[in-house]
């Protein structure tokens, strides 16, 4: 089953974070994604996976 694909925009608010911040995330490979021309795009799984990892966090 594919993994749905969420914006930059939606990785922002899910997470709380700026688009500056998600995109550095990106870059340094702390969630990996897809671009798409000028669009980042990332997968759900990975994103929600990384919510629940940087809550544990605290």
């Amino acid at each position: 089953m594919a993994s749905k694909l969420l914006t930059l925009d939606e990785v922002c608010q899910l997470l709380d974070k700026t688009p500056t911040t998600i995109k550095r995330y990106a870059r340094e490979n702390l969630l990996s994604s897809i671009r798409d021309g000028d669009n980042l795009l990332f997968h759900e799984e990975e994103v929600l996976r990384f919510l629940e990892f940087s809550k544990r966090l605290g």
